[in-house]
């Protein structure tokens, strides 16, 4: 299964934000499932790092991305999503639209967020970490 990861539950994950903590990391920790290949973007990083960085310096936030950049792939953004975000008269948020464009090539089939409504434009499902592991994983 091939599920984005959005920058959010990087950020519960990284500062320890409770009490979405708990089913972030559990999303996070299925990179060491067999048959789960986890996918984030440079910019998804970026923002983690920057919470991870007020909350914890420098050099632990540079720790810290650097243990989730060996469990989880990275997207790439190109030029031609960019031209597809800003024709897209749907999508309002800019960088909503380039995870969602940054999940697509990748051929994801989750969106994981904490903030669903971010992605109404979305044709990929889109789920809250505790909603996807109760229905997607625990169910099983």
């Amino acid at each position: 299964m091939r599920i984005f990861v959005d920058a959010n539950i990087l950020v519960s994950v990284l500062n320890k934000e409770y009490p979405l903590y708990t089913y972030s990391a559990r999303v996070l920790s299925l990179a060491d499932r067999k048959g789960f290949y986890l996918f984030t973007s440079p910019v998804c990083l970026a923002i983690a790092f920057y919470f991870a960085e007020k909350k914890s310096g420098s050099a632990v936030a540079k720790k810290k991305i650097g243990l989730l950049a060996e469990k989880i792939q990275t997207a790439v953004h190109s030029k031609e999503d960019v031209a597809l975000i800003t024709a897209n008269s749907a999508i309002e948020d800019f960088e909503d639209g380039l995870e969602y464009y940054a999940a697509l090539h990748e051929k994801c089939q989750y969106i994981i967020t904490n903030d669903t409504g971010d992605f109404y434009f979305s044709e990929i499902p889109v789920c809250k970490p505790d909603n996807f592991l109760l229905n997607h994983l625990w169910q099983n």
